[in-house]
Formats: structure tokens, sequence, C-alpha cells
């Protein structure tokens, strides 16, 4: 396995407070604006937007590979990432970002091995590692409610 990847991102000015970004061999940009509190458009997907999104994608990637190695099963994963924004002395910066993963199990008994993968995640997640803000996991785990039935 290699020791090193690169990764390209092309990011272009289309006016005022507003860009867009692609990575090399994708077609489709992703277009964003300053946040509108530092005089950007509403609406739009900001730099901050995309780096919460980053740990977010990273951990959900993270998790399932962990979970598909380790033969753990679960039903779902819905994970929200808050990051708090902070002004201190030397500016602007994340000071905290707190995962909240949501993992859904058939089996109650596979709780706490649940927790635990939830956490090994977090540990493993390479933008986490990347990123010099406070990281917090916040992990519930919750078997399907009784009524709920699937489908074969």
């Amino acid at each position: 396995m290699e020791q090193r990847y690169s990764y390209h991102v092309n990011a272009h000015w289309t006016g005022a407070r507003t860009g867009s970004v692609r990575p090399d061999k994708v077609n489709v940009p992703m277009f964003f604006s300053v946040p509108p509190e530092f005089g950007g458009e509403g609406g739009h997907w900001t730099p901050e937007h995309m780096l919460i999104a980053a740990v977010a994608s990273c951990y959900v990637g993270t998790f399932s590979t962990i979970a598909q190695m380790s033969k753990f099963e679960f039903l779902d994963l819905d994970v929200t990432v808050n990051g708090t924004l902070a002004r201190e002395d030397d500016g602007w910066r994340f000071s905290e970002i707190v995962i909240c993963p949501k993992l859904v199990l058939a089996d109650e008994d596979k709780r706490e091995r649940g927790e635990r993968l939830l956490k090994k995640a977090e540990r493993s997640c390479l933008v986490v590692r990347s990123l010099s803000a406070i990281t917090t996991l916040q992990v519930p785990v919750r078997a399907p409610a009784p009524e709920v039935a699937f489908a074969e």
C-alpha cells in the first residue's frame, strides 16, 4: 500500500464573496459563499460547512470500514456534526467539533461493541486527526422500535 497520497482541489472566484471548488476528476463543482455573518450570501455552502462536512463524511466512511472489517452489522448510521467557530487572540478558528452519531442496531446485545467501534472511528478518522480543534464524540446507540418490521 502506498505511503503517501495527494488530493487536489481547484477553487475559482465567481464574484463578490462567492466561488466554486472542484476536485480533480470530478466534473461537478460545488459553489460556495463566505458565511452571511462575514458578509456572504445566505443559502450557499460555506468553507465552514465544507470542513464540518469533511468531518462527518470521513467519520461515516471510517466507521463503516471498521464495522465491515470487524464483521459488525448495524441497521443505520446518521451523524450530526456541530462546529463552534470562535474568535481568539490570533483570529477565528474552530474551537470545538462535536460528533453525534446515531447508530441503530438490530440486536440490543451489541450496544457495547457498537459504542467501542464508534469511539474507534473517531480516533481513526483522518480528518478529525488532522484538526487542532477539540473534538468530542457523543455516543448514543439505540435499537429500533419494536413495532418496526423489516422486509426480507
